[in-house]
């Protein structure tokens, strides 16, 4: 069976998205499945029409031009999609298309689909006017968002299968009358075996990042608004009263740096918050080891409430105590008390509290942490996931033939 899979943007580009793409295309070959790789015109940085990364080749889709762009918006990129799905659907010769989000890929397979009389599989993996929001390129309920919206149900309704990473997302489908039986939960995860349990902290880099003897909360992973990284800083001054040998360590990037860096020069922070900037992929294990405990304190907002992130369940791989938010997508992931330690999203004061009470009793880390490898093992590993996609695969392909 050979899979088509029509992404936005894809490897050597590093993100959430991409390394959940790369996942699931490893297993589904290990799976025995056949699977071909369009990316939108919105992949940035491709010169070649054909680009081989990590193993895989990625067909591009050529930027349309300029006047195009201007006069069509997103439209543009539809239908230069569409036309180039058009010339490899012939020479590829796929028995289903996988588009994933955003709808703007799943509208050009349709489109193209119908031509080509082939089932379209669609994967929400986000709503991307709630991102949007957070962006602040446009509010809630805007007639931007709300057309968003009416386009990613307009999707849901006509494609053959719908898949989506969390139950928090599949409930909102739903809520748009899409009938249960047509949507099917992929989960993120990870195979926990690609991960050391518990390594031994790099005491060069740890010295060299002035970590040494420090107690150290982590983040990495992009900076965005949703993150909530400024109320960890906010929340630092009353954990450094009672445990002035914590240092917060931020690996990565994104729209907040700037932001973020500002607001540790007010506060007086500059000594206790560290910002190495992005490190090279290979390199992030070294970064892992040098933390105590991942602080992920994601703002509540329909974004956070509705989608489970990825990097939770990486900590919790490697044997790390994850200390949370609330929001739904996390409560998705922790169990409070057994796997991880969540507090009440949005508040800084809770965050200090459940910090500081995670630090006077790490008798009780080991157990958590224990468990919370075993979730991942036995709950989220990208095996168990992905091999969720052969019966709708297989169904759509049977009622194809018999059609």
């Amino acid at each position: 069976m050979r899979i088509l899979h029509v992404l936005d943007h894809s490897l050597p580009l590093h993100s959430g998205y991409t390394f959940r793409t790369c996942a699931i295309l490893k297993e589904l070959g290990r799976l025995g499945l056949e699977t071909c790789h369009l990316t939108s015109p919105k992949h940035r940085g491709a010169f070649a029409e054909l680009e081989n990364v990590d193993g895989f080749a990625f067909y591009r889709t050529p930027a349309p031009p300029a006047w195009e762009s201007r006069l069509l918006g997103p439209w543009a990129v539809v239908w230069a999609l569409e036309r180039r799905l058009d010339e490899l659907i012939p020479k590829l010769k796929p028995d289903v298309l996988h588009a994933h989000s955003p709808a703007l890929n799943g509208l050009a397979a349709l489109r193209a689909a119908r031509r080509h009389r082939l089932p379209v599989v669609y994967e929400c993996r986000a709503f991307w006017e709630d991102a949007a929001v957070d962006h602040g390129t446009t509010t809630e309920g805007s007639l931007r968002y709300r057309l968003t919206r009416a386009l990613e149900t307009y999707v849901f309704r006509r494609a053959d299968a719908v898949t989506t990473i969390c139950q928090g997302l599949k409930n909102d489908i739903l809520g748009r009358g899409i009938a249960e039986a047509k949507v099917t939960v992929i989960p993120n995860g990870v195979n926990a075996e690609e991960f050391a349990y518990g390594g031994e902290a790099d005491l060069e880099l740890g010295r060299k990042l002035g970590l040494e003897g420090k107690t150290v909360l982590g983040f990495i992973g992009s900076f965005y608004a949703y993150e909530g990284l400024g109320l960890l800083l906010l929340a630092l001054p009353a954990i450094l009263a009672q445990r002035p040998q914590v240092k917060v360590l931020l690996v990565g990037g994104g729209p907040q740096e700037a932001e973020l860096k500002a607001l540790s020069y007010r506060l007086q922070l500059t000594e206790a918050v560290v910002f190495t900037g992005r490190v090279p992929h290979d390199q992030v294990p070294r970064y892992y080891r040098l933390v105590d405990a991942f602080v992920y304190p994601r703002l509540p907002m329909r974004l956070t409430e509705l989608v489970t992130p990825l990097k939770p369940l990486e900590a919790m791989a490697q044997g790390k105590l994850v200390i949370a938010s609330d929001v739904g997508g996390h409560r998705e992931l922790i169990r409070d008390g057994e796997t991880g330690i969540l507090f009440r999203a949005g508040d800084a004061a809770a965050l200090a509290e459940a910090v500081l009470k995670a630090l006077a009793a790490r008798d009780l880390w080991p157990a958590l942490r224990a468990r919370a490898r075993r979730f991942v093992e036995q709950e989220r590993s990208w095996r168990a996931s992905v091999a969720r996609y052969l019966p709708i695969y297989e169904k759509l392909l049977a009622h194809a033939r018999a059609a």
